[in-house]
């Protein structure tokens, strides 16, 4: 049984952890959310969908991102045209909780653990604006490769650097660098 110790360690830090940061996350939507009668999406997901519009406008897109009237999400325009929107799932939280489940399981340093699960959040967060921004610009110019887009190319971006940032801290930072 010793020898399943540290695998055993990792999955209840990790598991634990999720479960912990997911239970406070899905808390939050239910109070955050608004969806009889009039739908209000959470102020985390207005915040991406309009960070999002301030990268498009600075690249001289006439962007605006409204509530959608009928959904539980964020209309993204491009010139008047809906061209995506943001729902829940893409405001980066729920990618961040794993990221973080993920470097508590894996220890280094408590400073370390600390300054990088605020750094690698926040640079996950911004990659998922950056991709949304350029996925909308994609899907404006390219509405034919929707399916390509959404679902292989940027869902890449992000646990891309997901992946990356983990395989940083477990080389670099965590208790078992080589």
């Amino acid at each position: 049984m010793n020898r399943y110790k540290n695998i055993t360690l990792f999955l209840v830090k990790f598991f634990g952890t999720y479960l912990l940061l997911f239970l406070f996350y899905a808390f939050y939507i239910s109070k955050a959310q608004q969806r009889e009668n009039i739908f209000k999406s959470s102020s985390l997901t207005e915040n991406v969908a309009n960070q999002t519009v301030t990268i498009l406008n600075f690249f001289g897109y006439n962007a605006q991102s409204l509530q959608h009237d009928k959904e539980m999400s964020v209309k993204l325009l491009i010139d008047d045209v809906y061209t995506a929107r943001v729902i829940e799932g893409c405001n980066s939280v729920s990618i961040i909780i794993l990221f973080i489940a993920f470097i508590i399981a894996f220890p280094g340093s408590r400073k370390a653990t600390i300054l990088y699960v605020f750094a690698g959040s926040l640079i996950i967060y911004i990659i998922n604006i950056l991709r949304i921004a350029f996925l909308t610009i994609m899907l404006y110019k390219y509405p034919g490769e929707q399916e390509l887009l959404h679902n292989l190319v940027f869902p890449g971006i992000i646990y891309g650097t997901t992946f990356l940032l983990w395989i940083v801290w477990v080389q670099k930072f965590s208790n078992y660098k080589k």
